[in-house]
């Protein structure tokens, strides 16, 4: 347990204070992990890196796994095992590779016949391993969601994953503290996710950059948990690193007889709930950011572009480019509006829709979908509606749903009722769009080709989508009916209602129940500690200097999605996504080159550099593909006057340089040089941009060890593993004082075994990287 400080400390110093292995002079903090998730997309680069160096996944009881990006959301009445199940070759590897490796590391997993089962944003909070207080990172930007009880939630790249899975542990540095309070009391329509969407058209895409968001303030404390999960979840979209909110009653009611949380009742359960209290943010807690949102002034919000900062109320209108504040916003603006085939001053509720969704780890919990039914109950969906789908986040979730009837409801109404996954929330499935699909979409992400090639994707609440789907246009859920929004709070289930169930397989089947791996003793923590005898066998290729050909780029938020477009991330491999990069702009729909792209011009196709004038570069997702993408291509540092924060820091894992220039004369100097097709040359060890002619530009700023690991090429894991002994004394320290957070009580299953079987890879299929074009 946590000291009492002195100093007033806000909820994510304490939560943040109370997970600090190590920290050295320069700030780097050495983070213990509680919690981690894993799902197929980002894991199996991961897992690959741990073999290759002969390592062990360090905390098996505190790790997660499921499936759900790939899986199709189609009945699974004739599933038999995931390999036979999934069509589609790329999703098939990466889900049967996730099922190989819980094999061969011993991790617990929720597999497709397990109705346990979901997105992990769903799971985790469903089945109580996410816990305030504790810290919980997963292979996803949106874990920003477990923010929602109180816990340090965020995304990671596949280089931290595999960090994590080695050693429990993150190399980090303080975040900023920022606080939205939101105050007053929601008009009925408004819901969590207008609140969060007003909030990022409000500070935009990166107001949040650097920091730690804390959500309060009276419309906050007012919402159920699930409505707090939205908000957290979407704190990424405003460059948040993560999003808080501290525990209060409603956390604690939440929590109750969840699987994985401490028994209810027992002196383990008080002894927690007593440390939980406790982590509200102090009064006097300085904010380094502070902004207040009356909740007057939110309307149903909806986005009307290709980023969320696009919003517009339901009562407003496409807005004209022209009136931006910039020339760079104008031609950001002329280009959303001609992706999304809008026209300036058309009302919103005149757009029509073809496509309705209802999901996403957002908006899939059961909450969601009773205020969705109650909108579309006796009514048909729109005769010019082409499909609405509602895609519960969880075999749990889909069952409580059918037990209240709501699948009957939606299925009356014309909507499609499907399994749990993350569906059409970016398409990696078979739940796309068609080219120009125009859909209202609880999801989280509009970007270009986020749902699917060319689709058109307006981010809305439930029940404005439900409303959506009954008018055949964005719609005011208000003028449909008066008993929607925030009045509505209806009673949450926990899970003492009904048990967690295992995959039947294991009960029906004796062919089944192999054992995955057999399980350490119980005792605390559970530990693999054998390293290999050169732990930092890995390494890096060494960055010294670097002189080559800048690409000039100047558009803002250049996002995860456009340098490597998500169909491209169907791989179990870091190589061979160079050809993916910048797709959707540097080929035309008919696979054709476009001229006009700068990476297919000379002398850019040889670029090492990019030189943006846009700031934000690499917002989205925390997926490591990016970067990936980025180096095989040849791209070894990126200029810029800010980045993402997830991207800025996956880069430095893949031994390449971010450098932010935030003087406007020297950023523009440099991009003048790259205009004219002229090499730049970056001297790291001196800190140095220099011109073709050797002569200095400017100066760059970058992290002691960021620079000293880059310099030396040295490998995280190996350096982290040097802490060993401190690392073992921390974990020993919190099963005395926090022991509800080693995993004995679901470790393990019957006789020993975890609760689903593993199905070996397809040896055709594995390793395979196909052309990125030619997917």
């Amino acid at each position: 347990m946590p000291v009492a400080q002195s100093t007033p400390q806000t909820l994510y110093d304490k939560v943040l204070q109370a997970h600090i292995v190590d920290e050295k002079l320069d700030g780097t903090i050495l983070l213990y992990i509680d919690r981690h998730l894993v799902h197929e997309v980002t894991s199996p680069q991961a897992f690959e890196g741990l073999k290759n160096a002969g390592r062990k996944v360090r905390r098996p009881d505190c790790t997660l796994a499921t499936t759900d990006h790939n899986v199709p959301t189609t009945s699974r009445k004739t599933l038999k095992d995931i390999a036979s199940f999934i069509k589609e070759d790329d999703s098939r590897t990466q889900c049967v590779t996730l099922e190989e490796n819980v094999k061969d590391f011993g991790i617990t997993y929720f597999g497709l016949s397990d109705k346990r089962q979901g997105i992990v944003h769903v799971i985790g909070p469903e089945q109580g391993f996410t816990l305030p207080g504790t810290t919980v990172v997963c292979g996803d930007s949106h874990t920003s969601t477990h923010g929602a009880f109180g816990a340090l939630a965020f995304g990671i790249g596949t280089s931290e994953v595999e960090h994590v899975l080695a050693t429990q542990t993150l190399i980090t540095k303080r975040s900023k503290n920022m606080r939205i309070q939101v105050d007053g009391e929601l008009a009925p329509g408004v819901g969590s996710k207008d609140v969060v969407l007003h909030i990022i058209g409000k500070i935009g895409t990166a107001g949040g950059n650097g920091s730690v968001v804390e959500f309060c303030g009276s419309v906050i404390r007012n919402l159920s948990v699930e409505a707090r999960m939205s908000v957290c979840n979407m704190s990424i979209e405003a460059g948040a690193r993560a999003g808080m909110v501290a525990p209060d009653d409603n956390t604690i009611e939440y929590l109750k007889g969840r699987p994985l949380a401490p028994k209810f009742g027992s002196d383990e359960w008080n002894k927690a709930v007593a440390y939980w209290k406790s982590l509200a943010s102090d009064p006097g807690a300085k904010y380094d950011i502070d902004v207040f949102i009356d909740a007057k002034n939110i309307e149903p919000t909806v986005t009307w572009g290709t980023s969320p900062e696009s919003t517009v109320p339901i009562t407003g209108v496409v807005p004209d480019p022209e009136t931006f504040a910039t020339e760079g916003q104008k031609a950001a603006g002329r280009r959303m509006l001609e992706y999304m085939g809008l026209t300036p001053g058309t009302p919103m509720q005149d757009i029509e829709v073809d496509v309705v969704f209802i999901g996403s780890c957002t908006n899939s919990r059961i909450e969601d979908l009773r205020n969705a039914a109650q909108v579309v109950k006796g009514k048909t969906i729109a005769s010019n509606i082409k499909r609405a789908l509602v895609v519960p986040g969880s075999g749990l979730v889909k069952e409580q749903a059918e037990k209240e009837g709501l699948d009957k409801i939606f299925t009356d109404a014309g909507l499609e009722w499907r399994e749990a996954g993350c569906s059409m929330c970016l398409g990696m499935n078979t739940d796309i769009l068609g080219p120009k699909d125009r859909c209202a979409s609880t999801s989280n992400r509009n970007f270009e080709g986020r749902q699917g090639a060319q689709g058109r994707t307006h981010l809305m609440s439930p029940v404005m989508a439900a409303a959506a789907a009954i008018v055949g246009k964005i719609a005011d859920v208000r003028k449909l009916t008066a008993h929607v929004g925030a009045a509505v709070t209806p009673e949450q289930p926990t899970a003492t209602q009904e048990k967690a169930h295992v995959d039947e397989r294991v009960d029906t089947d004796d062919a089944e129940k192999a054992k995955i791996q057999d399980q350490p003793e119980d005792i605390s923590p559970h530990v693999n500690i054998s390293v290999p005898h050169n732990p930092s066998a890995a390494g890096l290729p060494k960055y010294t200097v670097l002189k080559g050909i800048a690409a000039p780029m100047q558009k803002a938020n250049i996002d995860t999605d456009a340098i490597i477009p998500k169909q491209f991330l169907k791989t179990i491999k870091r190589t061979g996504l160079g050809v993916a990069l910048f797709h959707e702009m540097r080929f035309h729909p008919d696979g054709t080159e476009n001229a006009d792209f700068v990476l297919n011009q000379e002398p850019y196709r040889q670029a090492k550099i990019i030189v943006c004038t846009g700031e934000n570069f690499g917002c989205g997702s925390s997926r490591e593909h990016a970067p990936w993408a980025l180096n095989d291509f040849g791209i070894k540092t990126v200029i810029a006057p800010s980045f993402a924060d997830i991207f800025f820091n996956n880069s430095f894992k893949n031994g390449m340089l971010p450098i932010s220039i935030t003087n406007k004369a020297d950023l523009e100097a440099i991009h003048a040089e790259a205009v004219v097709g002229k090499e730049i040359e970056v001297d790291l060890p001196n800190q140095l941009i220099k011109n073709e002619s050797g002569e200095t530009i400017c100066k760059f700023e970058v992290e002691e060890f960021r620079k000293y690991c880059l310099i030396n090429g040295l490998d995280d894991i190996g350096l982290t593993m040097q802490l060993e002994d401190k690392i073992a004394e921390f974990e020993k320290k919190m099963s005395i004082e926090t022991p509800w957070l080693d995993g004995s009580g679901y470790l393990k299953r019957k006789s020993g075994r975890l609760a689903a079987k593993a199905v070996p890879v397809p040896k055709t299929n594995r390793g395979d990287v196909k052309d990125p074009i030619d997917w």
